[in-house]
């Protein structure tokens, strides 16, 4: 007796042939072969959009207390969506639920034309769990659910994450679950820039990989990303007319405040939670736009108007680069005044992927503290003058950070992919001028630098790539 054959068979064979042909990261065993920066194969379309919403992020209002804002992304014939909130219950009867609408903004790319919409919901309770959801074309996404800020003396745990930037669904993934894992509690992600590469025919599947590694942080925490100079693309590049110019991915994948400094509206910006401000700039706008004395004049009248304890700036070009061969002049020139003069707290950066701690200008003092990190595979080389200034410091290593407020003292983490205690410190006092800084050494594991001579491609001024 013959049976017919599936229709879906013929597909199930094609897609099997492809997978066969797709090149393995590993050959023979013990042997490693450079792996692709994502794992999408070339000519399949794994991330088109559809009427289905995906991307689908959470982030901050000015006043994380009251209100957040989402972004998602849909296919581009959804044209009118909207965003579906409740205050979370225990039964699947929630009541009756309020919507606000969506503006969507169009964009084009190798995986087709999509929609982005973002709903920005405010007039919310604080420190209270909300039920929210959005729609697509005829779909909606399943139910999320994101609790508001507290009370500004309420403790605090939040995350910290240099650059994502290279495979990250491959190699960022594990660091994002296990800070979640480290830190079930935390309510509010910072990642210091260069979410992806970009500029390699591939930034839309690089932001379908970044979303996949983030996984359910994107919704259960609000997120808030400083851009890095891989948000942006080179316009006329190799010419007298280059310039920087703004990735359309950034001003549509998030749904960031609408206050930031002249010059970098859409890429720089400020929230208040939980008894901290944060404060987030563009470097790169900064160091290649001319935009630094705007920046440090709209960051000094920010932090000035701060009402909290405690103060955050988040930035992806370090203030002193720990890698060979970089000097962010102009950064520290117009910048760096700015944070010692008003005694911010933590200056977390990114870009050298490598670990670097140390002061501010003034060592005696506990603030600033001066950070930078790094989360993706993407690892380089610390230079002489890092190793003379800063304490402790790492190279080879992917890394997550947690950071703890809680009254009058903020607790500091760095662990590694596995979880491994790095670097740990805290700061004491109720006033900047009171506060010390005290190290946390018991439980911390060795040193680590990297222990070869070139990475796979050969390039001897990265440890792996």
């Amino acid at each position: 007796m013959t049976h017919p054959l599936p229709a879906r068979l013929p597909r199930l064979l094609l897609l099997s042939a492809a997978l066969l042909a797709i090149p393995a990261c590993a050959g023979v065993a013990g042997e490693t072969r450079v792996e692709p920066n994502t794992l999408v194969p070339e000519g399949v379309m794994r991330y088109a959009p559809s009427v289905f919403p995906d991307r689908i992020v959470a982030s901050p209002a000015q006043d994380a207390a009251t209100g957040f804002s989402v972004a998602w992304r849909t296919a581009a014939s959804v044209e009118a969506a909207v965003l579906e909130l409740v205050i979370a219950g225990d039964s699947p009867d929630m009541g009756p639920r309020r919507r606000v609408a969506a503006r969507s903004a169009s964009l084009d790319g190798e995986n087709g034309a999509a929609q982005f919409h973002r709903a920005e919901v405010d007039g919310l309770q604080p420190d209270t769990l909300y039920a929210w959801r959005v729609q697509g074309g005829g779909t909606w996404s399943p139910w999320m659910q994101t609790r508001t800020a507290a009370a500004a003396d309420a403790p605090l745990t939040l995350l910290y994450f240099g650059d994502t930037q290279n495979k990250n669904a491959s190699l960022s993934t594990r660091v994002l679950r296990e800070a979640h894992r480290q830190a079930p509690d935390a309510r509010l992600a910072l990642f210091a820039g260069d979410l992806v590469s970009g500029g390699d025919g591939e930034d839309d599947n690089e932001w379908g990989e970044w979303f996949d590694a983030v996984g359910p942080l994107a919704t259960m925490l609000v997120n808030a990303p400083a851009p890095g100079n891989h948000e942006y693309w080179e316009e006329f590049e190799d010419t007298p007319q280059e310039r920087r110019v703004l990735g359309g991915h950034w001003p549509r994948t998030f749904a960031l405040p609408a206050n930031g400094a002249p010059g970098a509206e859409q890429t720089s910006y400020w929230f208040d939670y939980q008894g901290v401000r944060v404060v987030v700039l563009d470097g790169t706008s900064a160091l290649d736009l001319g935009t630094a004395a705007a920046q440090a004049a709209w960051l000094d009248r920010t932090l000035a108007a701060n009402p909290h304890p405690w103060s955050i700036a988040l930035i992806h070009q370090p203030m002193f680069s720990p890698r060979q061969d970089r000097d962010n002049v102009a950064l520290r020139e117009q910048v760096l005044p700015v944070l010692e003069r008003r005694r911010v707290d933590l200056v977390l950066q990114g870009h050298d992927h490598v670990y670097g701690r140390r002061p501010g200008e003034d060592a005696a003092r506990a603030t600033p503290q001066y950070l930078v990190s790094v989360t993706g595979a993407k690892q380089y080389r610390l230079s002489d003058g890092a190793r003379r200034d800063m304490a402790p410091t790492a190279e080879d290593t992917q890394l997550f950070q947690i950071i703890r407020l809680d009254g009058d003292t903020l607790h500091y983490e760095s662990r590694t992919a596995t979880g491994r205690l790095y670097d740990a410190f805290e700061i004491r006092g109720a006033t900047p001028a009171t506060r010390t800084l005290h190290e946390i050494t018991e439980g911390r594991i060795a040193p680590r630098d990297c222990a070869r001579d070139a990475t796979l491609k050969g390039r001897a001024d990265r440890c792996w790539e």
